[in-house]
């Protein structure tokens, strides 16, 4: 199995490390990966500004980096998702239409690929602590995603997950929603991080590194005992 790996931008630049270790997670579950060095956005972030025109043109070179791949894997169901769900809309009966389809039906979000399309949910990861998970919006509504993370994270010797309350209720990041709105957002964020500091939980585990990232700005500020790891992260551990 081959596939071309998709690394959001802003795990390019503020979590490389979930990048690198979304690679060893592949590669243990026997997947020979491909990097495309010439990839950058898929345009969300543009996107959902209102930024359509700049939108399509970052979305058009996505498509052109990733087509030569049989299948794509990236570790953001928000990113995978602007793929599946707006993508049409932007290149329906444009030049672009067969390869936006085929994409479309070829781009997996991580955990998605792993339980679904390889059927894989032991990775041998160890890592012993408590942990509960927060369920980003656009895993949940936008690309379908809720027990493949849960599946795989049971699998993890020595974790203990606790589910938190309201676990698919939004954090408050939403991309530019946590700019233009920062009350509300920050509001949003102490609920999140209240309920998962009632758990006992010394991790809040994602799917999504911008929730993940959203939420660890406020725990940082209000220094909270609390940490946050994206699920590629927990999988490619080894105690």
């Amino acid at each position: 199995m081959e596939v071309g790996v998709f690394i959001p931008c802003f795990i390019d630049q503020v979590y490389p490390q979930t990048g690198m270790n979304m690679v060893k997670v592949l590669e243990k579950a026997g997947v020979r990966v491909h990097y495309n060095s010439d990839q950058t956005c898929c345009g969300q972030m543009a996107f959902n500004g209102g930024y359509w025109d700049e939108a399509k043109c970052v979305a058009e070179k996505f498509i052109r980096d990733f087509m030569q791949y049989k299948q794509v894997v990236g570790p953001s169901a928000s990113c995978i998702g602007m793929v599946r769900n707006y993508y049409p809309g932007m290149f329906d009966n444009s030049a672009l239409h067969n390869e936006n389809r085929q994409l479309g039906r070829r781009i997996f979000e991580l955990t998605d690929y792993l339980v679904n399309i390889l059927k894989v949910e032991d990775l041998g990861a160890s890592f012993s602590t408590k942990a509960t998970i927060h369920d980003s919006c656009a895993a949940l509504r936008e690309y379908g995603l809720k027990d493949e993370a849960r599946k795989l994270l049971s699998k993890v010797k020595g974790l203990e997950i606790i589910e938190m309350q309201d676990t698919d209720v939004c954090c408050g990041f939403g991309g530019t929603f946590s700019v233009k709105h920062e009350a509300i957002a920050t509001a949003m964020a102490e609920q999140k991080v209240e309920n998962a500091m009632k758990t006992g939980a010394e991790y809040i585990i994602s799917t999504e590194a911008s929730c993940l990232m959203h939420l660890e700005g406020y725990i940082t500020r209000n220094n909270l005992p609390l940490k946050v790891m994206h699920i590629a992260d927990v999988l490619a551990k080894e105690e």
